[in-house]
């Protein structure tokens, strides 16, 4: 072979292999994780979620990749962070953890199959058009939101029956909030129990709300949110301080030292998540999905908080409580 010749086929070669290596890369799916919290939350969330991908055969960066947007509890970035996994042309958005990724999702694509698990009423919100047949590039998990805020005012009320209002702290800018303080007035008109709602956005505004409780408020339901998650500690920290008895929609303020909390089986949820991703990777169609509800709940409480607050939990608590924190 002649020296030029040889040349030429070296240089054919180092410009052909990085598009060879392009196609190779491109033959791993990905899939677009739209995470309206932080990436504290995907540090959380990722085991069950993968281990949702990995009964159908997938693992993060073997077999499948996985891009990350977070809007850190700025709801109005979804949007933007959206497209921005549009163009990317991932094969799956998974929709973590609220109303406002699902819908951000599908404002952005009409093709793109979308999962999300998220708190809110789907149907009742637009996202399917129903749990069984959900239509459309959409599915998931919902956490059920309205049945579990009724149980949780629910257990407030048989801890504490002597109360006459309870509170109902919710974030303003949460484009579902009205949704669930809707949610909250309906559970408590069933039980006669007077309801006040407390808006708060800001830490000045979690202070000014837990504040205002001196005002004839002997207890308080918190809101399921993103910020409430990320300010967990504060918020257990005013309820202790203003000695308000707190009930939360998740378990981690309750490990943080909060009173109480009746969800979802959270990780359970998210493995569902997970697994209705990797069905979709191996073909499955969003329309064929039907959205899951939660078969697993998880009851925790604490009995150093309610020492701390002269509570005492009556019998009953310990017998139905998956988690008793001493």
């Amino acid at each position: 072979m002649k020296r030029r010749e040889f040349i030429v086929l070296v240089a054919g070669a180092v410009t052909v292999w990085p598009s060879a290596a392009r196609a190779q890369q491109s033959a791993t799916p990905i899939i677009g994780w739209l995470e309206s919290g932080s990436s504290q939350n995907t540090k959380e969330y990722g085991p069950p979620f993968g281990q949702g991908l990995a009964e159908n055969g997938y693992v993060e960066g073997r077999n499948v990749a996985i891009e990350y947007r977070w809007a850190n509890n700025q709801y109005d970035r979804l949007p933007a962070l959206a497209d921005e996994l549009v163009q990317r042309r991932i094969a799956v958005i998974y929709a973590s953890n609220t109303t406002n990724a699902a819908r951000a999702a599908m404002s952005a694509t009409s093709k793109i199959p979308i999962v999300f698990a998220n708190a809110g009423d789907p149907v009742r919100l637009g996202i399917v058009a129903s749990l069984n047949r959900p239509g459309g590039n959409v599915t998931g998990v919902s956490y059920n939101g309205g049945v579990l805020v009724t149980k949780r005012l629910e257990l407030l009320r048989e801890l504490l029956p002597e109360v006459t209002a309870i509170g109902f702290l919710t974030n303003p800018n949460n484009p579902i909030s009205e949704n669930n303080t809707a949610d909250v007035k309906v559970a408590a008109d069933h039980i006669n129990q007077k309801i006040v709602v407390l808006k708060a956005s800001t830490d000045d505004q979690l202070d000014a709300a837990f504040a205002s409780v001196e005002r004839g408020v002997g207890a308080m339901l918190v809101d399921v949110d993103q910020l409430y998650n990320a300010r967990r500690d504060r918020i257990v920290a005013l309820a202790a301080q203003y000695r308000i008895p707190t009930s939360y929609g998740g378990r981690a303020p309750v490990d943080a030292g909060g009173l109480m909390s009746y969800s979802d089986d959270r990780l359970e949820t998210i493995r569902q998540a997970g697994n209705y991703v990797g069905r979709i990777l191996r073909g499955e169609k969003p329309a064929d999905l039907p959205v899951l509800l939660p078969s697993k709940f998880d009851f925790a409480i604490n009995l150093k908080a309610a020492k701390a607050l002269g509570i005492t939990f009556p019998p009953s608590f310990y017998l139905r409580a998956d988690e008793v924190i001493e």
